[in-house]
């Protein structure tokens, strides 16, 4: 079970690793529209974020404690359901918040960050093992392998923002070609 998480992850992150390559950093920078993130601040979402579930992860194999605490009703149906509804989530004041990346190199190498810092995680852990948890801000407690498999199920559920974006783009450029 831990080896098949751990492929999910990897086969996602190298699936946005990939992405990278097809874009400009021109395309990286442009907002679809007014208040809406670029390419480029859905890049830095997932880094931070990821960065965080990794955070959580860590914690998550050292504790001991809250191992009879339990996940929200909600994170259960998206466990449940292995993804996040198919609807647009929005937090508070979410694109303030996420900067521009600063060039593409730095979110290729932030991505890479985060790949290895789970594998160096699970190369010294089985965390299918471990039974503390840390508490996500929502939706409460996650075990270690929770984590992990919550910040798949987050990586792809950004695959249909970045489907949005990528149309949102590609018509204001064509309607701006044709100025």
């Amino acid at each position: 079970m831990s080896h098949q998480l751990l492929q999910r992850f990897n086969d996602s992150i190298d699936q946005w690793i990939a992405f990278l390559d097809h874009y400009s950093w021109q395309q990286l920078l442009q907002s679809p529209a007014p208040g809406a993130w670029s390419l480029g601040q859905l890049y830095m979402h997932l880094i931070e974020d990821t960065t965080y579930h990794v955070e959580q992860m860590k914690a998550a194999l050292l504790a001991t404690g809250d191992s009879d605490k339990e996940m929200h009703p909600d994170a259960k149906t998206i466990f449940a359901q292995e993804g996040f509804p198919d609807v647009l989530i929005a937090g508070p004041a979410t694109y303030d918040s996420v900067m521009q990346p600063v060039n593409k190199a730095a979110l290729l190498q932030g991505l890479e960050q985060v790949k290895y810092e789970v594998q160096q995680l699970l190369s010294a852990r089985d965390i299918m093992q471990a039974r503390g948890k840390t508490m996500h801000p929502g939706l409460h407690f996650f075990s270690a392998a929770e984590w992990l498999q919550f910040t798949t199920m987050h990586m792809q559920h950004h695959l249909r923002q970045k489907a949005r974006i990528d149309r949102l783009i590609n018509k204001n450029n064509q309607e701006w070609d044709r100025k």
